[in-house]
């Protein structure tokens, strides 16, 4: 007769609680049950990983943990929090009160509980690429050292891509509508939304909505795989201390890497803008849009608008960052007691306005570099370098003419986060990414 279950996987009892994730981590038969030989191995295995867990957080080795270390060890893993908020999470671990934490009471707190606060905080405020806007100039995810040798970030960096795949496909018309505004609305030319989409509707078909969307998701491999090569050895060239990466570090290597990323993928932004606008029966396919732009123009045309855009990097990804990182710790120091652990809708709204903020800073710069990639295939459109072009537009429209095709932009942020959200999540339950 074989052992009785120890814990039953009842789903009722264990939603949402340790049980479930000790259960799932433990239970190697699959059967969904835990019996006592399972448990104890769980046990012994979880105790030693949390043994080792100790040990490196105790950089002096005397036996316990205090506040500056918490602070080290969180700053290590790129995540920089005030002694009142390491305050805070040692107080969950500290039994005793004396405001440091030996093995027994780490032991205690850790052994039945599948994850440790420190990596918990990193894990669920990780600026993660989950929240797709269509921009792909953040500052790129870090991944811990576990995560790098269990190859975790591979299937992040893939769930990812294909949450952005569905986002951008999903919200293709409004951003079809953000670019042809851009480059065709005016004081003289006033387009708004509804006329918009009549001009599309009639020129083209309900299909027409999506042209360009084909190569704006193809682009978000190549991009994804290149700024995280570029990011972890720019990373190691600008770290003053080998292995711990400061806020400003961490962005300078992130625009860097942006900028590595933007430049290798570049003839494909230009072919998106390209293919975007085209008329029915212009281009056949990518294909002949990079043939016919090749013949036409020469190679040279395949980085037009490559400086507005690469400059349009610094602002984004600064403005992004620092509200972020605001808002990370406004939430931090006021609202986290019992768990770091914001929720989903906390999670999305700092992620969407810092994103929101970081777009509202760069846009006149991503109107410029549109308008210079797709000035060569208008008819009787002037060919201008940036700054004549900053001019005239200001001349004929005033400033806001620099934010012509912000609603469209702003109108699509939100249902953008939700779909990469909510198919991340999916992409994570079939990857076997663990929360």
């Amino acid at each position: 007769m074989a052992d009785s279950p120890l814990v039953r996987a009842e789903p009722k009892a264990l939603t949402s609680s340790f049980e479930d994730k000790i259960i799932s981590a433990g239970d190697k038969n699959k059967d969904e049950f835990l019996d006592f030989g399972e448990f104890s191995k769980y046990l012994k295995d979880h105790e030693k990983k949390i043994q080792l867990v100790f040990k490196s957080l105790d950089k002096n080795n005397d036996g316990t943990i205090n506040i500056s270390e918490i602070k080290q060890s969180l700053a290590d893993l790129g995540l920089t929090i005030s002694t009142e908020e390491a305050k805070t999470i040692l107080k969950t671990i500290d039994a005793d009160g004396t405001m440091s934490v030996d093995w027994n009471e780490w032991r205690e707190h850790f052994l039945f509980n599948p994850v440790n606060n420190l990596q918990e905080i990193v894990r669920y405020w990780k600026h993660s690429t989950v929240l797709d806007i269509g921009d792909s100039l953040s500052i790129p995810d870090e991944f811990t050292e576990e995560e790098k040798t269990t190859g975790m970030w591979w299937k992040q960096l893939m769930a990812g891509a294909a949450a952005g795949a569905v986002s951008r496909t999903g919200t293709a018309p409004l951003d079809r509508m953000k670019v042809f505004m851009q480059v065709h609305a005016s004081n003289s030319n006033k387009i708004s939304l509804v006329s918009g989409f009549k001009q599309m509707l009639k020129e083209g078909g309900v299909t027409s909505l999506w042209r360009g969307n084909g190569i704006n998701v193809l682009k978000i491999a190549p991009e994804t795989a290149i700024k995280f090569m570029a990011y972890e050895q720019y990373k190691k060239l600008l770290s003053s201390d080998s292995g711990k990466v400061k806020t400003h570090e961490r962005f300078i290597a992130g625009s860097l890497a942006g900028a590595s990323a933007q430049t290798a993928i570049y003839p494909m932004e230009v072919m998106k803008t390209r293919l975007t606008l085209r008329k029915t029966g212009q281009y056949s396919g990518m294909f002949d849009c990079a043939k016919k732009i090749l013949k036409k123009e020469g190679v040279k045309a395949f980085y037009k608008g490559y400086i507005p855009n690469i400059l349009g990097i610094i602002p984004y990804a600064g403005i992004d960052l620092a509200v972020y990182e605001s808002l990370k710790n406004l939430w931090l120091s006021n609202y986290a007691k019992d768990t770091a652990n914001p929720g989903v809708l906390v999670l999305l709204g700092c992620g969407t306005m810092s994103s929101t903020c970081g777009q509202l800073a760069s846009y006149p710069l991503a109107l410029i570099r549109t308008r210079m990639q797709a000035a060569a295939s208008l008819e009787g459109s002037e060919q201008l370098p940036m700054g004549s072009m900053v001019k005239q537009i200001l001349a004929k429209d005033g400033f806001f003419g620099l934010y012509r095709g912000i609603l469209p932009n702003f109108m699509k942020v939100i249902p953008a986060v939700s779909i990469s959200y909510v198919v991340y999540e999916y992409m994570r339950s079939g990857l076997g990414i663990q929360k």
